[in-house]
C-alpha cells in the first residue's frame, strides 16, 4: 500500500496528510512506522469503504407520478407485451392504488401503505398481480428494486376439472349444442384465445390435424384483436383431432371460411357452464377443460409427458406439473387399491409360510 512519506514534527511525532476521496485526513504516530502503518489502514479501509458504495444501487429521481410512471412503463414495454397484458396494466392503473396514482412517485416514501390500501377489496392473487406491476415500475424508473414489502399469501386454488368419466358425461351433454365444437377444441388442450383465433384453413379434416397458430385478445380499449404469435413458442404446434364427435361435428360444418367458433370469450364460458348444468358437472369454463386434457392425458391415460406437453403447447414440465395436471379422485382410488393389494398379497403370503 503505497502512501505519502512522513515527516517528523517538532514535537517529535511523526505526520502523513493524506487526500481520501477529496477529504484530507491527518495520521500521527509517536514513529516513523507507527505512522505509516496507521496511515496503510486507513487508506485500505477507505478503499473498501468505496467498493461497498460502489457496489451500492444508486436511486435515481422522478418528477413522475405514478401514473406517469405507469404510462411510461407501458410505452417502452408495448413491443414485447401482448395486447391483452397491457389491458390487464390498464385496469390496474385505472382500479387499483387510486389514493397514489396522482401522487409524485417520488413522494411515495411508504410503499408497505401502497399494498395495503387494496387489502381486503381484492382477492391475494389479484392483488399479487395488480402489486407486481407496481413493483416493476419502480424497478423500471429507479434502477434498483422496491424496498421489501409484507405480503398476503395466496391460497392454493383447485381449479375445476372433469376427470374421465365425468369427461363422458360431457360429451354427451355438448352433442348438438351450439358450444360443441369450441368446447371440444378446449378439450383438446386449446386455450380460449387460440379457440377464439382458429380459422379453417388451419383444420385439415384429411390429416386429422389442426394449426394453432396466434391468437384472438382484447386490447386495451377492449376491442378484440389477432395476436400473430402464440403466449409461447410451444404454442404454436399442431394438434391431433382425436375426438371423434370433434371430427364429426368439424365436417358437418357447410360453409368452412373464416373463423371456426364466431363467439365471445364470455359467451363461451357461459355456454361452456350451461353444458356442465345440464350433465350435473362442475363448472369448468374455457380453461377447466384444458385442465382436463391434461389430467386425462398425463394422468388417466399415463401418455409420456413430452406427448402431453407438445399437444397442450407447454414449454416446462413445472407448468404443466404443478398447474394443469390433476389427479381424480377416482384415480386416486384405484391406484390406492393397488397398494392394498400388494399388502393383502404379502400378508397372504406371510400366513401361508407360518402354518407350514
Amino acid at each position: 500500500m503505497i502512501v505519502p512519506k512522513p515527516r517528523k514534527l517538532k514535537s517529535g511525532t511523526w505526520f502523513i496528510y493524506l487526500r481520501l476521496g477529496g477529504e484530507g485526513v491527518s495520521i500521527t504516530g509517536s514513529t516513523e512506522s507507527e505512522c505509516v502503518h496507521k496511515a496503510e489502514l486507513a487508506k485500505a479501509q477507505y478503499l473498501v469503504d468505496r467498493k461497498k458504495q460502489d457496489r451500492k444501487p444508486r436511486q435515481k429521481k422522478s418528477a413522475l407520478t405514478l401514473r406517469q410512471a405507469v404510462d411510461k412503463y407501458i410505452a417502452v414495454k408495448k413491443t414485447s407485451l401482448s395486447p391483452s397484458t397491457i389491458r390487464n396494466y390498464r385496469l390496474i392503473q385505472n382500479n387499483r392504488f387510486q389514493d397514489y396514482m396522482d401522487k409524485p412517485i417520488d413522494s411515495i416514501k411508504d410503499w408497505q401503505e401502497v399494498y395495503n390500501s387494496e387489502v381486503g377489496k381484492i382477492k391475494p392473487k389479484t392483488l399479487k398481480n395488480a402489486f407486481g406491476l407496481i413493483k416493476s415500475v419502480y424497478l423500471y424508473t429507479y434502477g434498483v428494486p422496491m424496498p421489501r414489502v409484507e405480503t398476503q399469501p395466496v391460497p392454493k386454488v383447485d381449479r375445476p376439472f372433469l376427470d374421465a368419466e365425468q369427461i363422458k358425461l360431457f360429451l354427451k351433454a355438448v352433442k348438438g349444442d351450439t358450444c360443441e365444437i369450441p368446447a371440444l377444441l378446449a378439450l383438446s388442450s386449446l386455450r380460449c384465445s387460440e379457440i377464439l383465433a382458429l380459422r379453417w384453413e388451419n383444420v385439415d379434416l384429411k390429416k386429422k390435424t389442426i394449426l394453432v397458430s396466434g391468437a384472438l385478445v382484447r386490447d386495451e380499449d377492449g376491442k378484440m384483436i389477432n395476436k400473430a404469435t402464440n403466449k409461447t413458442d410451444a404454442s404454436h404446434r399442431y394438434v391431433p383431432i382425436f375426438i371423434p364427435q370433434l371430427y364429426d361435428a368439424l365436417k358437418a360444418v357447410d360453409e368452412k371460411q373464416g373463423r371456426v367458433a364466431d363467439i365471445s370469450p364470455h359467451g363461451l364460458y357461459a355456454a361452456i357452464n350451461r353444458v356442465c348444468d345440464k350433465a350435473g358437472l362442475p363448472h369448468t369454463g374455457v380453461h377447466g377443460l384444458r385442465h382436463s386434457f391434461a389430467s386425462l392425458a398425463a394422468v388417466h391415460l399415463k401418455l409420456p409427458e413430452e406427448t402431453t406437453m407438445a399437444i397442450g403447447g407447454w414449454s416446462d414440465f413445472t407448468t404443466m406439473r404443478k398447474i394443469y395436471t390433476h389427479v381424480s379422485q377416482r384415480d386416486m382410488n384405484e391406484q390406492t387399491k393397488m397398494v392394498e393389494q400388494f399388502f393383502k398379497n404379502a400378508n397372504s403370503k406371510m400366513q401361508t409360510e407360518n402354518s407350514h
